[in-house]
């Protein structure tokens, strides 16, 4: 999931970190490309629907010609300073409505009205009153993001009054592009770009890996600097190489501060790709291991050698790194995997995706499941949730999940593990999650993976974890231990998903990380040479 949040004082620091780290602004491929999208259609433009409406149209700046598309309208308080189209928020999400147009052209209205998807109600159940009104639409096909993606569209904010008894639709424009975004490069910040020739062949057009290298103080400016290990970080949920500033100089998150960091990029248009090669995704932990790191190490000062390759990431950057490492075990030679997304399906964020008769809705007892709390109070539901996500379209955090874990159906899109409308578990797509199960992996392949792992294991997470991740981590910890596995699983008491990491962890993670590549460290003033890489310096 992505990375935040607690209550009270707890809720400003929810909000500003979903503002700063996840935003939960969220889309779905073109159906001109994809086509494999299940959405409400509407006519681009009918008066049959009664009640409130919005009649859209793009003009020839957005698109030149005929578009098929996912289009928006997104609503926010009257008179905010906020624009609309940086929602929803995941705990306080404004309303929104989309609809997927086919051969949509500049200057034709696209009509949406109560016929078509919305959350949390079709726009004809929405409160009525005035709000602010802001039409987007997705063009970008390579990022999950939507009214702040690079190369989307979207038109001015609108001050409008939903009500009922209205029979004049409400015009929205959709005028201007998200201009591309500038990287901040600095003396120790690069950006790294290259061309991946498995991933362009999988999409058919043409794919960059992106990441953001974070250079140690002492090699800025340094024209041959000696070799170093790096640290590779993998962002959560709504975060990318672009954050590389915050890594830089956050005591937060600074582990790692003698070692190269590169900051990877695990956007893409369904959301989060994870590092896991997937039908849906393609071939993204392979072109990881086999195009970018050894470009990264051919141009950069950088040891080639897997004990010099660490991995860490939070939320699902920490389900990425510990794949990765169990993937790749002789690729990395460590993780430091925090708080990561679900790492056992039998405690998928307390359900259990094996168990027959199993809801993602509803529990044994027919109560609601909730998927986030703040502090120990339920705030978020899975029922709405998934809801929300429907109406996002690919790119939302659950539909992520399934195109990176399901197989394709006939039309190409992910299978679906849950009915939306019951919430009723698929037992046939749960099982072939079962490939993507880490623990499950680690089982089936243990008397393999077991001597490859050793020492390279480390899993943090907090007791209260504000989208229930701790039990999975509990379980995982209990199947590690049966099978005698020297990995590090701890749960932190009193600590939730944005808490987790806090000052002295972070420094303690810091000094493991140094210590398990310190023969290829600067060594302090007055220490011998000839360091003893198994010395205590050594992690393991």
């Amino acid at each position: 999931m992505a990375n935040f949040y607690r209550a009270a004082q707890h809720l400003r620091h929810t909000l500003r970190l979903a503002a700063r780290l996840a935003p939960a602004v969220v889309a779905v491929v073109l159906l001109a490309a994809a086509g494999s999208l299940s959405a409400s259609e509407a006519p681009l433009r009918t008066d049959d629907t009664k009640g409130p409406a919005f009649e859209v149209t793009c003009t020839k700046a957005v698109a030149k010609g005929p578009v098929s598309t996912r289009v928006y309208v997104m609503l926010g308080p009257a008179g905010s300073s906020a624009e609309p189209r940086l929602g929803p928020n995941w705990f306080r999400p404004q309303p929104f409505f989309a609809v997927d147009a086919r051969n949509w052209r500049p200057g034709q209205p696209l009509r949406i009205d109560a016929s078509v998807t919305g959350f949390p109600a079709p726009l004809d159940r929405i409160k009525p009153g005035k709000y602010a009104a802001q039409a987007v639409v997705r063009l970008n096909l390579d990022t999950h993001k939507l009214g702040d993606g690079e190369g989307n569209a979207y038109g001015p904010v609108v001050e409008v009054d939903i009500d009922a008894a209205r029979t004049e639709p409400i015009a929205l424009a959709v005028d201007r592009l998200v201009p591309p975004r500038r990287f901040p490069e600095s003396e120790r910040i690069r950006l790294v770009e290259l061309p991946s020739p498995k991933l362009s062949a999988f999409y058919g057009r043409p794919i960059k890996h992106r990441a953001a290298v974070i250079l140690p103080k002492d090699m800025a400016g340094v024209e041959h600097p000696a070799r170093r290990p790096a640290l590779y970080i993998i962002p959560g949920f709504g975060g990318d190489h672009f954050m590389a500033p915050r890594y830089a100089d956050n005591p937060r998150v600074r582990m790692g501060n003698d070692l190269v960091r590169i900051l990877l990029d695990p956007d893409c248009g369904t959301g989060h790709h994870v590092f896991a090669d997937s039908a849906t995704n393609g071939p993204r932990g392979a072109a990881l291991v086999e195009e970018f790191i050894p470009h990264l190490e051919k141009t950069l000062p950088l040891v080639a050698a897997p004990r010099a390759r660490l991995l860490t990431g939070h939320s699902s950057g920490g389900w990425s790194s510990l794949w990765l490492q169990v993937t790749y075990p002789d690729t990395f030679g460590g993780t430091w995997s925090t708080s990561p997304d679900p790492v056992d399906f039998r405690d998928f964020q307390r359900i259990d995706l094996y168990a027959p008769g199993e809801n993602m809705f509803r529990d044994r007892e027919g109560k609601r499941r909730p998927i986030a709390r703040m502090g120990r109070i339920p705030a978020l539901w899975y029922d709405d949730f998934s809801r929300m996500d429907d109406v996002i379209g690919w790119g939302g955090q659950l539909g992520s999940f399934e195109a990176v874990f399901s197989p394709r159906d006939a039309a190409g899109r992910p299978r679906r593990l849950w009915s939306r409308s019951t919430g009723a578990i698929d037992p046939a797509v749960a099982h072939a999650w079962e490939a993507y199960d880490i623990r499950l992996v680690l089982e089936r392949n243990w008397p393999t993976l077991g001597p490859k792992l050793k020492g390279k294991l480390r899993v943090i997470t907090g007791d209260v974890d504000t989208f229930y991740l701790e039990g999975a981590v509990k379980r995982l910890k209990e199947s590690l231990e049966r099978l005698g596995s020297d990995a590090v699983v701890e749960i932190i008491p009193n600590r939730d998903h944005g808490t987790v990491l806090e000052p002295a962890l972070v420094k303690r993670l810091d000094r493991e990380m140094n210590a398990k590549v310190a023969e290829w460290l600067p060594r302090p003033a007055g220490e011998p040479a000839g360091r003893d890489p198994g010395s205590a310096r050594s992690l393991r």
